[in-house]
């Protein structure tokens, strides 16, 4: 064992988290000096560091940067065109108030499927004031199962950015995370969501903030039905699970299979479901085409800063790879036995916990678990479930450190306290709740 890489592998780490946490320069400047720093440190000459950082960035956007771009742009328009609130307000009047609950979480579940975790919360606050003026019931039994859907989806489940940028690092495929992080989520969203929020409202009253006591906001007569919403949504989804499920099902060589697989791969389910977005926005809604393409340049503008999170990440991993510190640590996780899954968690989760970024914590990990899979290949279905693992390690105890404690702390009128009693611990919930879930499926796979 090379006492000197296991230095080199400890002090890049710490330098990351250092950069990010005491300097507070973006993560994306620290990964890269980071890598530079760590490939030097490691013997490579200086043209191979930067040669691995190209290789290492250019490999990873290829991909991420597609499905990123698109998904934004897709969820902007749902939001745009008053989508998301119409699949909120449908989804509560069809539940009814006895299962409202249950309503929200599944609402939280579809809307961060195309919409970003804080913009999605943003839009839908209101909806949560009307329901506990109405009720006097505690805020929080109604925004817990929110919560809980919009965070449990934004991390498990494609095409958000974080899942996504972990699948390409670790060659995952997103079938299996999408299936995946269903199965993973759908528990973690009812413990989380319905059961926690039954409970945390008995304990903490909180009324609904004096600034945001305003009347419930009306549906738009001209936002988009909840059908056209919902088949926006589902539709790339499903096109991408059958690339998957369909070599199961048709014999090889079948002309099908070709079809499926180009239908079914990312660029072009993201594609078809964009394009129809934009065609129901414009006939449905009366959103002009100059207003669309207003919408879809604002979409872009936060996925730029994931894009090159990711991409510093995939530099990052390279340069572990092409210096032989990322063997090196890998040959020793193999040789303790140690689960992959179990790993990946508890990287996701120490990083998380230090720095506070889910998309930090994901990508950081994958980056660090990526050599293992080279030294130790895993099956597509086991990939798929590394993801979701190493998302739920991402997921767990959000506090002061990161942005969303403070927006749900705001929005919900709570002090810091209550807010690590109720938003902490449901965050925390979902995490050991998808590892669990993890670990449980592993056993079959």
């Amino acid at each position: 064992m090379d006492i000197g890489l296991i230095f080199v592998a400890g002090a890049g780490i710490a330098l990351l988290l250092f950069l990010v946490i005491i300097v507070r320069i973006p993560a994306f400047l620290a990964l890269l000096v980071t890598s530079l720093l760590v490939g030097l440190g490691a013997g490579l000459q200086p043209e191979q560091v930067l040669n691995s950082i190209q290789s290492g960035m250019g490999g990873t956007l290829g991909f991420v940067a597609v499905v990123v771009g698109l998904g934004a742009i897709l969820g902007q328009i749902l939001e745009s065109s008053g989508g998301v609130e119409r699949i909120a307000g449908s989804l509560v009047r069809s539940f009814g108030p006895e299962k409202v609950q249950w309503s929200l979480g599944v609402t939280g579940f579809i809307v961060a499927i195309p919409v970003f975790f804080d913009v999605a919360f943003i839009i839908l606050a209101p909806l949560l004031y009307g329901l506990a003026n109405r009720s006097g019931r505690s805020l929080l039994y109604y925004a817990m199962p929110l919560l809980a859907g919009l965070a449990i989806t934004h991390s498990f489940i494609p095409p958000t950015p974080g899942p996504i940028a972990v699948a390409e690092l670790v060659k995952a495929d997103l079938g299996w995370v999408i299936l995946f992080g269903a199965i993973t989520g759908i528990p973690a969203m009812i413990i989380a969501g319905p059961l926690f929020g039954k409970y945390i409202a008995k304990k903490i009253m909180v009324a609904v903030p004096n600034a945001y006591q305003t009347p419930d906001k009306p549906s738009s007569d001209a936002s988009p039905s909840f059908a056209w919403v919902a088949s926006i949504i589902i539709l790339p989804l499903l096109l991408i699970m059958l690339d998957t499920t369909m070599p199961f099902v048709l014999p090889h060589g079948n002309q099908l299979l070709v079809v499926f697989n180009f239908l079914g791969h990312p660029f072009v389910a993201l594609t078809i479901a964009t394009i129809l977005a934009m065609i129901v926005a414009h006939t449905k809604c009366n959103i002009s085409r100059q207003s669309l393409l207003n919408i879809a340049n604002k979409g872009l503008e936060p996925a730029g800063v994931v894009i090159l999170i990711t991409g510093a990440g995939g530099a990052f991993k390279q340069v572990l790879i092409d210096s032989g510190v990322g063997q090196m640590l890998a040959s020793v996780f193999i040789e303790a036995q140690f689960s992959v899954l179990l790993l990946g968690f508890l990287i996701a989760a120490v990083t998380r916990i230090a720095q506070g970024s889910a998309t930090v914590a994901m990508i950081t990990a994958a980056g660090l678990i990526s050599p293992v899979i080279e030294l130790q290949p895993l099956s597509a279905a086991t990939l798929g479930l590394l993801v979701v693992a190493i998302s739920s390690g991402a997921t767990i105890l959000s506090h002061v450190n990161d942005s969303g404690f403070w927006l749900v702390s705001r929005y919900l009128g709570m002090n810091e306290k209550d807010t690590l009693k109720s938003w902490t611990v449901m965050t925390t919930l979902i995490s050991l709740t998808g590892l669990t879930s993890c670990l449980l499926i592993s056993m079959f796979i």
